[in-house]
Order: structure tokens, then sequence, then C-alpha cells
């Protein structure tokens, strides 16, 4: 009760407690933090130390390198923290090749390298920089932080050049992140914005590499992007990274390589950092490695692909706001739109001022008002007179004539006067009307003159900043299906263990190979059956009749499975699917009756359906002891279906009597040449029916071709892929094709011979400049030929099935009796691709036309 007495009375005596205080100063100390370190400006994009930075170097520049350690020491009369978080400000914009010109060695944002000491580099402001950020007439002014100097409160930037540079900064409570866009693509987005019409914008990164902005969600909060590294296949054992995700370095990059390698999920033998002018990371592949799989692999294991999470908070009017970066964009061309705006009443004010003063003096000399003052013995006498001459003329003036101005008159010296020229003057008036003239309709048709001003500043500087990042989307990276095999999976069947440490262990048998992130589907003698995650060592139950990895949805694995009723003695048969599962659940092949097993058990990754022979017991009462059933016959169902009644009688046994073939219906491909994926979706080009057998052909712009399955974490190079389809055996290729050796050009048709798959096999001659300038598999290739006789280009159509007959892949061809600047070009239909039945199966989505598509176009 004292306690409480007390408390009341430090309040009414107006003391200030301990816990208030904390807040206050708190509140304060989380302000400053916002709004002068870590958050920028909407107006110009910057925050208090790039500020700062850019107008020390205003203030120094004479067109000149300067030392680094220089401009720190001038940004520090204007911030009041230490130099090495000025020069770290500084070699980051200087890193950004926007703003400021560098000299020196200033680091690598690719390699992670860190700039020289201050003293050792230089910078000046870029011409860029000179044009768009900076004029005193329409900056607004306070002191520095100790009075001795003034400051800018903001750089009138007539760019967006916070969306341009982006930013980064952690304040206190929040922070921001706002991704770099491309300056040629944020010009035309502001040009847009001003004849009204919508934009989106995606981030542009100097890194490089490929982004999926799927969920990029206007750079607000909760949006994500996905970058990945560009890589080159250069050959079976050898995968180049030539670009690098944003947010990573190729040290980072390569670590992290090195520890997926050491971890098991990817299987190489070296990675070399080539990195000189461009990125190059070599990574050399161990024996028996797919370079596509382990592309895919990368992806889902190694910083080979990062998520980044945006998060654009700026400040507006001392407050921090989020907003999409439209908005900020919006929002920066607007304020573009005002600066611009307030040069030119500026300039308008200016050009009255010379026109009105050019006036009075025109006025003053040719009226000779200067003599009338000779009479005059006092200044009031001097300035009334003139005044007075004045008069006729006042009313031609856009404003009251004021004594300063009168003044100014009396300034002007003799020399002057004796050379004063009616002729020069009325010219000068004229041009200055004129420019008076320009200036009002400028402000007159504001909106033009800035989408001029714009589109001015594009021209200039455009040029130099072509987009770097490729938009495309991404397929999500199953993980499972890409990791390396790196682990053994080993069942002890009898006792009931499974993992991948049991190698030890009496009556332990190997069952296959996996990756230590693979989930293992169990059977059990009994009927029971789990999904489990593998470990060096789990029970699982005993007497196991059968295990392997799982694969989430496959729906081409089917079960075949007969079973006997614990309760009711009755043998069934089922086929069934386990496309999803909840983890270490148990699930049941029977009933789940107590005494129920399992007689005869398969798993078919095909859907084959088998012919099983039945034994029943010699005491049951049956006559027809022994007979064959034939799986086919049942439907594939779920994994809860109980099955059909194979018999009443006891089962003696059932066996295997004949192997199947698959039941499942041919699965219907697509391939999506914007991202080099093979997919069942409809995505893309349309490819046909795929059994089993089935294989994809792919054809390169190397005068390559190869056959592979078509596995849908297969990656083809979009760039690299001439034409890409099913593979028909029996369809002959027809190639042109340039022999350097020759220096002919040739037609070729062959029938693909080999079979290998993932081995490329070469079709035209292997000179260094001998080139592919068309392939097809149609059915009746007709091009257009264009060559050169003499100076005149000539085209004509040729029928190749006609011109050449089918030989060797090996062979040359037909030479084609034209000798220069000889380009193809495919003009016939493509086939019609056929399912089963003969029919056209509909091209969701048809394959694009043109040099660049895949289709049996021409290249050139």
């Amino acid at each position: 009760m004292e306690n409480e007495l007390n408390t009341n009375e430090h309040h009414e005596s107006g003391t200030l407690h301990v816990s208030n205080m904390y807040e206050n100063w708190f509140l304060d100390y989380a302000s400053y933090v916002i709004l002068e370190r870590a958050v920028p400006s909407v107006y110009d994009g910057l925050k208090p130390v790039q500020r700062r930075i850019m107008h020390a170097m205003k203030e120094m520049d004479d067109g000149r390198f300067n030392k680094v350690a220089n401009i720190i020491g001038s940004t520090m009369q204007y911030h009041p923290h230490g130099d090495a978080a000025i020069g770290d400000a500084i070699v980051n914009m200087g890193q950004k090749n926007l703003l400021i010109e560098t000299q020196g060695n200033w680091g690598d944002v690719r390699t992670g390298d860190s700039a020289a000491a201050p003293r050792y580099i230089e910078a000046r402001l870029s011409k860029f920089a000179l044009d768009v950020v900076f004029n005193p007439k329409t900056t607004d002014w306070q002191q520095s932080y100790d009075g001795r100097k003034r400051e800018p409160i903001n750089l009138p930037v007539k760019f967006p050049l916070l969306l341009a540079q982006g930013v980064e900064g952690i304040a206190v409570g929040l922070a921001t992140k706002i991704m770099p866009h491309n300056v040629q693509e944020l010009l035309k987005a502001s040009i847009d914005l001003l004849r009204g019409k919508n934009v989106q914008l995606y981030p542009d990164f100097p890194t490089g590499g490929m982004a999926d902005f799927s969920n990029y969600n206007g750079g607000q909060k909760g949006g994500k992007i996905r970058v990945r590294a560009r890589m080159e296949v250069v050959d079976n054992k050898t995968i180049l990274i030539k670009e690098i995700p944003y947010s990573t370095t190729t040290s980072s990059l390569i670590d992290s390589i090195i520890k997926a390698n050491d971890q098991g999920k990817i299987k190489i033998k070296k990675v070399v950092d080539n990195t000189a002018a461009e990125v190059e990371i070599e990574i050399s592949l161990g024996a028996g490695q797919s370079p596509d799989v382990t592309i895919a692999a990368l992806y889902a294991f190694t910083d080979c692909e990062v998520s980044i999470s945006p998060n654009a908070c700026v400040i507006i009017d001392e407050t921090p706001h989020f907003l999409p970066v439209e908005e900020v964009l919006k929002f920066n061309t607007q304020n573009t739109l005002e600066l611009l705006q307030k040069e030119l009443e500026i300039q308008k004010a200016e050009l009255l001022e010379k026109i009105l003063f050019s006036s009075l003096e025109k006025i003053f000399i040719e009226n000779r008002i200067y003599r009338d003052i000779e009479e005059c013995e006092t200044w009031e006498a001097v300035l009334k007179t003139i005044d007075k001459g004045l008069d006729p003329y006042k009313k031609d003036f856009y404003r009251e004539i004021k004594e300063e101005d009168i003044v100014r008159l009396t300034e002007i010296k003799i020399k002057r006067i004796s050379k004063f020229d009616t002729f020069k003057a009325d010219e000068l008036l004229k041009g200055m009307q004129g420019e008076l003239e320009e200036v009002e309709e400028h402000l007159q048709n504001l909106v033009d003159y800035a989408i001029d001003y714009f589109k001015n500043i594009l021209k200039k500087y455009g040029k130099d900043f072509d987009r770097q990042t490729e938009i495309t989307s991404f397929d999500t990276i199953q993980a499972a299906k890409v990791a390396a095999n790196n682990a053994k999976l080993y069942v002890n069947a009898k006792e009931g263990f499974i993992g991948y440490a049991l190698k030890k262990e009496e009556g332990v048998e190997e069952v296959m190979e996996c990756s230590d992130i693979d989930d293992i589907i169990v059977f059990r003698k009994d009927g029971k059956y789990t999904i489990t995650k593998i470990a060096d060592k789990v029970f699982v139950g005993k007497d196991i009749i059968h295990t392997e990895v799982y694969v989430k949805g496959d729906e081409r694995k089917v079960y075949n499975a007969a079973y006997v009723d614990g309760t009711t003695g009755v043998a069934r048969v089922k086929r069934f699917q386990v496309l999803s599962f909840t983890r270490d659940r148990e699930y049941d092949v029977t009933k789940g009756t107590k005494g129920s097993k399992v007689l005869y058990f398969t798993a078919n990754p095909n859907g084959e359906a088998e012919i099983v022979g039945v034994t029943l017991s010699p005491n049951s009462k049956a006559k027809i002891k022994s007979f064959e059933y034939d799986f086919a016959e049942l439907e594939i169902k779920g994994k809860t279906s109980q099955g059909n009644i194979l018999t009443k009688y006891p089962v003696r046994r059932v066996y295997l009597k004949q192997e199947g073939v698959s039941t499942l219906p041919a699965v219907d491909l697509w391939y999506d040449e914007a991202v080099g994926l093979l997919n069942k979706d409809e995505n893309g080009k349309y490819l046909g029916k795929f059994n089993d057998e089935d294989k994809i052909i792919v054809f390169y712009d190397s005068g390559e071709y190869e056959l592979t399955n078509f596995d849908l974490i297969n990656r083809y190079d979009p760039r690299r892929v001439v034409l890409l389809e099913k593979f028909r055996p029996e369809k002959p290729i027809t190639a042109v094709h340039y022999d350097t050796d020759k220096r002919a050009y040739y037609v070729k048709r062959f029938i693909v011979e080999t079979t290998s798959l993932n081995k490329r096999f070469k079709y035209i001659t292997d000179f260094s400049a001998s080139r592919l300038l068309l392939v097809t598999t149609q059915q009746n290739p007709v091009a257009e030929i264009a060559y050169k006789i003499g100076r005149k280009k000539t085209k004509t159509e040729m029928n190749l099935k006609l011109f050449v007959d089918v030989m060797g892949w090996k062979a040359l061809g037909k030479k084609l009796p034209y000798e220069t600047s000889v380009e193809a070009t495919l003009v016939s239909p493509d086939d019609e691709i056929t399912d089963e039945d003969g029919k056209r199966k509909k091209k969701e989505v048809e394959a694009p036309k043109g040099p660049e598509a895949g289709g049996g176009l021409g290249l050139f």
C-alpha cells in the first residue's frame, strides 16, 4: 500500500519513471534508425548516407577522379557516423555502375572480392548522375548536423533511381528489400504511365541468371522470386555455370556445390572457378552421371537456385510506407513531372527577367535617358529622372518596374553604351522571346514534355543497360527425383529392419541404391504396409515381402496381390495404386482381419498384369485343384479396395506362370520450349502418346542428334534445341547443311541407326565452320532456298524428298547447285501427330513459328 502511495506521489510531482524514459528513448532511437539510416526516401531513392555522398561529390566535382578517401572526408562534414560506413556505401554505389564512375579495384559482386582500401581507389560522378540527379535551383536545403553546412533534404532526381539501384536495409521493427530493376524498362514504363497505361515491373539483376517472377507480388512482403544460375552442357562429363543467381557469389556457390557433393546429394569429380571477365564455374561429372539430372540436382540442392523475398518499404513524408513497385514508379514519375514543371517555371521566370532588363536597357540607351541624368545633382533625382523616362513603356512590361531595376540601369558602363548595337539587341530579345514561347508551350503540354525527357534519357543512356536476367518460369524440382544415389537400401526381411547401416548383419540383403532423403515403402506378409523415411536402421515389422523407394503420385506403379482373409478364409485378388500417404502410418493390403496373410505380391513399374497359377489345398472340396488367373481381368483401384474373390477354397500356393504386359494407356506428353522441359500439363508443343519403349529425339543447332527417354526430369537447352519430338525409327531425317571442306551446300536424308541413349551423334561434317541450315522429320519437306547469283538474290522452292534419296546417317548427301549465301527455310506444313487410332491429337498449344522455334524450321 505504501508503494502504491509513493508511486502516485511521484506521478503527481511530475517525476518520470525509468520505464517511461526507456519507452521514449526507444521510440526516438527507432525513428532515427528508420528515417536517418536504413530506409530510403521515395523522392530521390537514397538513404541519408548515399544522399550526403552524392552531395559531397557534387561539391568536389571538377570532371576529374577523386580519391575515395577524400570523398569520405568530405562526406563526414554532413554524415555524423564513421568513415567505414561511408566507405562501404560508396563502394556499394560504385559497384552498381549507375551514379558513380570508378577507377581502380572496386571488388566484384560476382566473386565476392572486396574493394581496395579507399586511399587506392578513385571515383567521380557519372554523366548520368550529373544529368538526372542535381539541380540546386530545385533543391530544398537544411542545416547539416553541426550547423556549419547546408545539405539537401532530398536531391531533385528526375528518374526512378530507387527501383534502378535497389536497396536493402534493416531498421528497428521493420526492414526494406527492394530489388534492382532495368533502366530501359523503367524509362519505358514511366512513359507508359504518362500515357495512361498500366505497367508491370520485374527486377533485373547485375549477375544475370534466370528468374521466375510468378509470385513477385509487386515486390511487397509475402512475394517470392526464384533465381537460377545459367548453365551449359559442354559434353557428357562437363557442365559450365555462366551466370549466377543474385545474392550469391562464385565462392558461396562453389561452397554449396561441394557441400551437396559431400552429403551425397550430387556426384561430381571436381569444381573449378575459371571466372575472369565473365563468370565460368566448371563442374566435372562422375562416371555414369547424366548432365541433365545433375543440373536438376544442382538447382534442388545448391545455391544454383535461391529464393529471394522482397519487401518494398520507403519513406514518404517522414513516415515508412509499404508499396508495390508499380506504385513507387508512379510516385517517381509524378515527382519527375513536378520537378520538370518547377524547372520550366524557374526558367520562365529567369527569361522574363532577362527580357525585362534587356528591354529596359534598350529603352534606356536608344532614348538617351542616360543623358537626362547628367544635370541631376542628387541620387534621388537620378532615379526619378530615369523612372520618368520609362513611364511611356511601363504598360508593356509583365510586372511593375522597381527601384532595383532602375539602379541596375545606372550601373551600365559608358563603354557598353557607346558600343550598343540595336540590331543585335533586337536579335537577342527575339531569341529570348522564342525561348519563352517554347517554355510556355512545354508548360502547357507538360506530359508530352516529360515523355520527351524520358525518351531522351533512354536514347542517351539506355544502350548501356540491356536486360541481364532472363524472365522465365520454373517447374518445381522434386528433390527426391534428382538426388544422387548416395546410399544403399538394405533389408533384414525376417527381423523386420531396413536402412543403410545393416550390411554387416546376418540375414541382410541389398535391395537397391537410393538417396538419404528417399521415402521407402515396405510390405509385410501379414498384409500391412507402411511408408517411412530411410534411416541408418529402422524397424518396420517382421516378415517383409517387398520394399522399394516410394515415388509419390506415380500413376504408372501398380501392385498386384493375392491374399487370404483371416476371418472368412476366402482368397482375394486386387490391383491397386498408392498415390498418397501419411508417413509411418500402417495400411492394409488385406481387409485387416486377424490371421490374414498375403499369398502373392508383385510391384509393377508400368502397370503390368501377369498370369499366375493357383494350386488349392489337396484336402479342399473343389473339383479343379489347379487353375490360372490373369490379373489383366482386374480393374486397378485405390489402396483401400478389398479386391475380387479368387476362390473360396483353401489355397496352397500362388505362383507366377507368365510375365505380363502393361495394361495402362500410353501417356500424352508436351514439350515446353520456354523452359526446356517435358510435361503432362499441356504446356507447349504436343509430342504424342508414349509407351515404355518410346524415346525422344533431339536435334541441336550444332548438327547433332540425341536419343533420350521421356522422363519428366530431363532438361533440354531451348537455345540449342532446333527440333524435339517423339522418336519414330521409320521416319527419315532431312537436313540441309554446309560443308567447310568442300565449300558446298548439301541435302541429305537418313534413318537413325543408333540406339544409345543420352549420347550425341553428329550427322554433318565435323569441320569448325560446317553448319546446319535446316533439319526436319516431315514426310514431304518443301524448303524455300534463297541464294545469290552474282549480286542478285533469288529464291526457289524445292521438294527435298524428291531431290535426294535416303542414305546412311554418315553420308555427305547430294550437293545443291548453289554456291553462295544459301539460306533454307521450311515452308511445308507440319505432319499431323496421330494417336494409336490414327486420329489427330489436338495440339492444345501450338509450337511457335519462326527461326527460333524447333519444329523443323530453318535456322538461318
